[in-house]
């Protein structure tokens, strides 16, 4: 990342920004802008990512908690969503700054030229120093109303406006070896260089009965960001400068580093919003010549094919043992694939009707971490 990045991705989730009960919590609104304004005022460039429409809405729609089915989920997220713009609107006018709100939903993520379109809307908005209030579209989702508690949401913005940090405020000061609610001898994890098993291993379940995700997703968040070389914060923010001690990189939380490079769009279409349509699995050389060496994958390496698939399409590639190690844009249909399999690249050239040897080509493929 440039010295000159000065854009932040700051996600807050629905326990950050609500009452126990329900509804909005006022101050808590007003301690964030204070924060935000205290970053706008030495010139980042800032996006929210903010849960909390549904908690806002439903006591005003007059549910006594919150709600389990969809149709109620969604009229409390159409109630609260409005709730949640005035109140970060007052809050933020205070300090002479703008807000806009941005509704996404993940099939405008998997279709290219919308989520073009959202990212120059963005870029226009931080041009003229307007801070984008991003949240799904709760109200049109047909899937059951997430990304993963928009935690997964503000890893996908980040990768997209090339953020130099994803910062996630929760109400747990970190990541912790134990649940530190149960266990006081729980040790607060300050760095993670690596999402390995162990740190999955160590991820909780739901820790708020007003929001719906626990620190699983918010790894799973900082595992898509990290892959597109965006580090990440986790952690929490109660006092005053605590979430510019966070971007400073001495806040109170558990910070996760990353030497990968920024993805372009194309390879986080590839990697995170496309629809797979098959997959392929491939021997241990060809797995390490993709993962290792940056190669292409060939068609000796391919050991079985699955699903129904055309050139074009993007499919997940496997190993021997089932791990998915990556996506790619095929340049084979299915049933060629599976007729030259194992086949050296000349045999195959002379066997199949393809443009190319490649079945996957390096520059058309995005590697995921083992897990």
């Amino acid at each position: 990342m440039s010295n000159e990045n000065r854009r932040i991705v700051l996600k807050f989730g629905s326990s950050s920004l609500t009452s126990p009960e329900g509804g909005l919590d006022r101050s808590k609104i007003e301690y964030f802008a204070g924060e935000i304004a205290r970053l706008h005022a030495r010139g980042e460039e800032q996006i929210i990512v903010s849960s909390g429409a549904v908690a806002a809405g439903f006591r005003h729609i007059g549910y006594k908690s919150r709600p389990k089915l969809l149709h109620e989920k969604q009229a409390s997220a159409a109630v609260g969503q409005a709730l949640l713009m005035q109140a970060y609107n007052e809050a933020l006018s205070r300090y002479g700054i703008g807000v806009a709100q941005i509704l996404l939903t993940r099939s405008d993520f998997s279709n290219r030229k919308r989520i073009q379109n959202a990212w120059m809307t963005m870029q226009e908005l931080i041009r003229n120093r307007i801070i984008p209030i991003i949240n799904e579209n709760d109200t049109v989702s047909i899937d059951e109303l997430k990304f993963g508690d928009n935690d997964t949401l503000s890893a996908l913005v980040a990768n997209l406006v090339k953020a130099r940090l994803l910062v996630i405020i929760t109400d747990t000061d970190g990541i912790y070896t134990d649940d530190p609610r149960r266990n006081p001898q729980a040790e607060r994890l300050t760095r993670i260089d690596e999402i390995n098993d162990y740190i999955w291993s160590i991820a909780g379940g739901a820790g708020s009965s007003v929001g719906t995700g626990g620190m699983r997703t918010k790894i799973g968040a900082a595992s898509i960001a990290t892959r597109g070389g965006i580090p990440v914060f986790i952690g929490s923010a109660s006092e005053e400068g605590d979430i510019a001690m966070a971007v400073n990189g001495t806040g109170k939380g558990t910070y996760f580093s990353t030497d990968a490079d920024s993805l372009s769009m194309k390879h986080q279409w590839i990697g995170f919003h496309s629809d797979v349509k098959g997959s392929i699995m491939v021997d241990d050389g060809a797995a390490d010549a993709l993962l290792h060496l940056g190669r292409s994958l060939l068609a000796a390496g391919v050991i079985d094919v699955t699903g129904d698939f055309q050139p074009g399409d993007v499919v997940e590639v496997v190993t021997k043992d089932g791990v998915t190690i990556g996506r790619g844009v095929v340049n084979y249909a299915s049933q060629q694939l599976q007729a030259v399999r194992g086949l050296n690249s000349d045999e195959v050239m002379r066997r199949v009707n393809v443009t190319r040897p490649e079945v996957i080509h390096r520059d058309e493929w995005i590697a995921f971490a083992a897990h």
